[in-house]
């Protein structure tokens, strides 16, 4: 069984970098993988591997995922402020972005938490398992909704026909209930 991930394993000594901070969710957003004391183990690992920037490893976390997930910049930008600021990592210009590399301190944490960090990357590289699997199912029926109903833009009978299974799929699951 996997520990579970409290905000209480969160610890920043700023306060805008707490649990509480920019975990608004926007509109078409699904629930979050995991909170960011957890996020923070997958993205000091995937620093560990190699210096990355921010935008790489929401991608990177997307993949591991196997696309049922990613984590927001929201999310991302405010962790890697809080890991420079622990210490954890460093930052470096590329460009008009950052390059972050792993500290020392970033790799003697990641040791001391090896067994956390392992049972985190787990669940992340098990997509297909209870509500993960249903996530990327929603999130493939989603997209192929989205595709199919801006190819019939023109074709009202066809929007009409994604709309009534939709409909008929909202009954069906609320009948379950």
């Amino acid at each position: 069984m996997l520990p579970s991930f409290h905000h209480h394993a969160f610890h920043s000594p700023h306060p805008h970098h707490g649990p509480h901070h920019g975990h608004g969710r926007g509109p078409g957003r699904g629930p979050k993988m995991f909170d960011a004391g957890a996020l923070r183990f997958v993205v000091l690992h995937l620093i560990a591997e190699k210096p990355r920037h921010g935008y790489e490893l929401i991608k990177e976390i997307e993949t591991l995922a196997g696309g049922g997930y990613a984590p927001s910049p929201g999310a991302i930008y405010p962790l890697l402020a809080m890991l420079l600021d622990l210490g954890h990592i460093e930052s470096s210009p590329d460009g008009n972005k950052k390059l972050h590399a792993i500290t020392d301190e970033g790799r003697a944490f990641l040791e001391e938490n090896r067994q956390l960090a392992d049972a985190v990357l787990a669940r992340l590289n098990t997509p297909g398992e209870g509500r993960d699997d249903v996530r990327a199912m929603m999130h493939a029926l989603k997209q192929t909704v989205i595709d199919n109903y801006r190819a019939g833009a023109e074709d009202a009978e066809r929007r009409a026909q994604i709309k009534a299974i939709l409909q008929q799929a909202t009954d069906d699951i609320g009948k379950l209930a």
